[in-house]
């Protein structure tokens, strides 16, 4: 931990400040007036990087037309290779196993539709009950297309208190009859992050094959999906990895599976020499791009471009240690500023447990967020009780994580959540 011994004053968060590697990081960012952004495991802010590598392409666009295909500093055709490339190492994998393409769902159909392979008696997906619900929804629709009951054929791993799940209550139900596994590495309520090496491990132990959604990990906590020979995951890049609204999704196969024939194919799944034959016959590329189905949103993903550049500047065991900081600190001023106010830390303590937010419960949390953004604080609601805070390494400073949780006690001393209504936005 950055520091021995806690102090909650303003001045201590200012010490941290400086003593902060990553602190510089904050001014790449927009972060406009007093606002207090802590809503980074949403959608994160916008760089200048990731500013300015969007308007490059869209230059490119004006200067190159079509030709932007083959020219220009960045040619579209090889984007979704190069920014694998680049984003392999946050995950741990080789440079060939990931690829930026679609979107989050739609890369976990072609993922399911490619994977999931029922024969005899394994027939069966295992889930958890706390998982995003797209990944359910998603799941539920594979096994109908297969012919399957969702009801009887997707198995859920159930959660002991409804924050946190329990890896040996998974293990126990990796039977015979399971022909693959989905699990998140993180839960995106409580923030739980799971041992992904250990599932992964026993999952192989009883020949099962495992993949994980990652959306809240990649760009707040390392993995080492190949070390771990995990089979596949997917995750968005909106997050932690500063993308921007509606930015690519990406996702990582593991090379042992690359003559897996994609369950959907499409054109951009071609091997590169091979793509523009055109031919009747699919040529898959010998890579994860083979999971690639059409044409690139090339603007969705430009912005990465300048975004990845800082994770390999700054590394990601360092942001991860950051992050590590900013929530036990958010933690240590929560405790000692509103403690009897009503509010309980949903998430693991433990560091090795613990992902990029803190997670906190109380009874009338929507009207709390709501009093929080009109201090100047943009917040996460989860219905019913959640309030999910997170300081995010890049652009997050302590004594923002200080000025948060005043208001935050100013709310509750003064009551002004009161005058809300205790329900969520259209959009939480």
């Amino acid at each position: 931990m950055v520091y021995s011994s806690f102090d909650p004053s303003a001045d201590f968060a200012r010490c941290l400040d400086q003593e902060d590697q990553l602190y510089h990081y904050r001014e790449e960012f927009y972060v406009h007036g007093n606002l207090i952004y802590l809503d980074g495991n949403s959608l994160g802010l916008l760089s200048r990087r990731a500013e300015q590598a969007l308007l490059k392409t869209l230059d490119d666009w004006k200067m190159h037309a079509i030709d932007g295909w083959l020219q220009g500093e960045q040619p579209w055709f090889y984007l979704t290779e190069k920014l694998g490339e680049m984003l392999a190492p946050l995950v741990g994998a080789q440079p060939d196993e990931v690829i930026v393409t679609a979107s989050t769902t739609v890369n976990l159909h072609q993922l399911v539709a490619t994977f999931y392979q029922p024969k005899g008696k394994r027939t069966k997906i295992l889930a958890d009950e706390l998982t995003f619900p797209s990944d359910i929804y998603a799941l539920e629709s594979q096994l109908r297309l297969r012919g399957y009951n969702p009801h009887e054929h997707l198995i859920l791993a159930k959660s002991r208190d409804g924050r946190f799940i329990q890896e040996e209550d998974v293990i126990d139900l990796m039977t015979d009859e399971i022909a693959l596994i989905i699990l998140p590495t993180i839960l995106y309520r409580s923030g739980q992050l799971l041992d992904v090496e250990r599932l992964t491990a026993e999952a192989h132990r009883r020949g099962i094959l495992v993949g994980f959604d990652a959306c809240h990990s990649a760009g707040a906590v390392p993995h080492f999906f190949h070390q771990w020979d995990v089979d596949f995951a997917f995750w968005c890049t909106y997050k932690y990895l500063n993308s921007g609204p509606g930015g690519a999704g990406a996702l990582y196969v593991n090379r042992k599976h690359f003559n897996r024939l994609p369950g959907m194919a499409g054109w951009f799944g071609s091997r590169k020499d091979r793509q523009f034959d055109l031919e009747l016959d699919f040529t898959p590329a010998e890579n994860a791009g083979s999971l690639q189905m059409a044409t690139p949103h090339v603007f969705s993903m430009a912005p990465l471009l300048g975004s990845l550049e800082m994770f390999k500047e700054a590394g990601i065991n360092n942001v991860r240690r950051k992050s590590l900081e900013l929530t036990q600190y958010m933690m240590d001023l929560i405790k000692h500023e509103v403690q009897g106010m009503g509010f309980a830390i949903g998430n693991p303590r433990e560091d090795y447990r613990r992902g990029g937010h803190v997670s906190l419960e109380h009874k009338e949390a929507a009207r709390i967020c709501r009093a929080l953004k009109e201090n100047g604080v943009v917040p996460d609601f989860r219905a019913p009780n959640l309030i999910r805070l997170a300081p995010v390494a890049l652009y997050t400073s302590f004594l923002d994580v200080w000025d948060a949780v005043q208001k935050l006690k100013r709310i509750m001393v003064e009551k002004q959540h009161e005058k809300f209504e205790n329900k969520r936005d259209v959009i939480a």
